[in-house]
């Protein structure tokens, strides 16, 4: 067969990271060929943010000829008919009806596939990842917020409303505070790093690990209620989807045991239905770049 490349837009918080995968071979995974990233400037609102992805994309397909497919990941809920914005909860300005995919598809002259980030991460990591062969495989995100999603047999589960894999928007304390999609007590209103950084006292989360390493009672203490609430959220995984394998990506992928091993024991009392050994917690491994790979991976069809 001959090449095809694809291209995936990953629009985060702070940056806008581009790769363009190239799938060479039937059965064999596809390769990154390409990878950049730029400021998102996110306080300028969204027809900046929109222009800005564009100007991303076009500087991408102008580094790589025959770029057959766009996809865009998107921190947030789209509505899957028209393309438009439904919830950026961690973006600033106007989104709710901002009409993102036929902006972006304007702007680049082509079709753009759009799919929520955290779902992104997951066919990334389910596809060529750490995930990669499990039956049901969990991932979550950890960075502004709290995201995931589900694959079930090597394929991206997104349910009747496209929107499957909420895992931070699971209510884990009702009495909780208010979380940024509007309900209260959701895992990522009280587990989010934020939230647990100032819990412990410092900065942000690199503050907080260091904090950590140092056994700092505050920060342990912190870490050891963030871990309950995120236990509580994936058991409640475990016990519906008979997950598998957890793949957990963002600054808790490079902390190694630090954070996995005590969020590992957590999980291991609130599950109780299946052997606790058979289900692996692990970190990702393809790195910052990963949402922008499930992008491309969604356009690719």
């Amino acid at each position: 067969m001959k090449p095809t490349r694809h291209l995936g837009i990953d629009l985060g918080g702070t940056n806008i990271k581009t790769i363009v995968i190239e799938h060479r071979r039937p059965n064999e995974p596809a390769e990154v060929i390409h990878s950049s990233q730029t400021a998102t400037l996110a306080e300028a609102g969204p027809d900046s943010v929109a222009e800005n992805l564009i100007e991303a994309g076009r500087k991408a397909r102008g580094s790589i000829d025959d770029i057959t497919s766009v996809g865009l990941g998107v921190p947030g809920l789209f509505n899957e008919d028209n393309g438009q914005i439904e919830l950026f909860p961690n973006l600033p300005g106007p989104w709710k009806r901002y009409p993102l995919r036929d902006t972006v598809s304007a702007g680049l002259g082509i079709d753009v596939s759009m799919i929520n980030d955290a779902r992104a991460f997951t066919l990334a990591e389910g596809t060529i990842g750490a995930g990669r062969n499990a039956k049901v495989m969990l991932g979550i995100t950890l960075g502004t917020g709290i995201g995931g999603g589900v694959m079930i047999d090597g394929r991206l589960h997104l349910g009747a409303f496209g929107t499957a894999g909420e895992f931070g928007h699971q209510t884990v304390d009702p009495n909780g505070p208010l979380c940024g999609c509007g309900n209260r007590g959701c895992l990522e209103a009280v587990a989010r790093g934020e939230v647990v950084a100032n819990e412990a006292g410092v900065s942000d989360v690199r503050d907080l690990y260091t904090a950590l390493k140092s056994g700092d009672e505050a920060a342990v203490a912190a870490t050891q209620r963030s871990n309950m609430y995120m236990a509580i959220a994936i058991s409640n995984a475990v016990s519906l989807l008979g997950v598998d394998v957890v793949v957990i990506g963002g600054g808790v992928a490079s902390s190694g045991d630090l954070v996995l091993k005590p969020l590992r024991r957590a999980v291991d009392e609130r599950v109780t239905l299946v052997p606790t050994q058979d289900i692996k917690i692990v970190p990702a491994s393809l790195g910052p770049m990963a949402g922008a790979i499930g992008a491309a991976l969604v356009g690719m069809g």
